[in-house]
């Protein structure tokens, strides 16, 4: 037995934009192909939009983890270049994805094109949050141990 305890958090580490877009992009498939077996089954009735549904809803949980993952990264200017092509990567093959099972394009989708510019727009959003925050933490550890505060007691006898 080891006595060495190891308390490691997923968040502690910066796994790869891309690799999380493939996941990502993995479970939109299976969750497509999935919902049409159910379909062709008969045993629940599933929207002909769900495909983009499934697009808009992996494509959020992309933005929000990669935008916490990004916290852990050592370049932060090259994670977020790879952050953001991978993004744009998982919202188009999502999108074609989505277009080919579904039938029908985003326009014929409803509303899932304004879905995908708020997203979009959140996702830059979170990501500029996640930067701010590393910095102002970065700051104040830095500030800390440089140029700790001065404390002097009110009781202090002179000598």
């Amino acid at each position: 037995m080891s006595t060495t305890n190891t308390n490691s958090s997923v968040f502690d580490k910066a796994y790869s934009p891309i690799t999380q877009a493939v996941v990502a992009l993995g479970a939109v498939l299976l969750f497509i192909v999935s919902a049409k077996l159910i379909k062709l089954s008969g045993l629940m009735y599933v929207p002909d939009r769900f495909p983009w549904m499934t697009a808009a809803s992996f494509l959020l949980l992309f933005a929000m983890g990669n935008s916490v993952f990004s916290l852990a990264a050592d370049n932060m200017l090259k994670y977020w270049g790879r952050s953001v092509y991978s993004y744009l990567g998982l919202a188009v093959a999502s999108g074609v994805l989505a277009y080919f099972t579904s039938s029908m394009s985003i326009d014929e989708a409803g509303s899932y094109r304004w879905i995908y510019l708020v997203l979009t727009i959140g996702y830059l959003v979170f990501l500029g949050m996640m930067a701010f925050m590393r910095r102002i933490v970065e700051f104040a550890q830095r500030e800390e141990w440089n140029h700790p505060r001065i404390r002097r007691g009110k009781n202090k006898k002179k000598k």
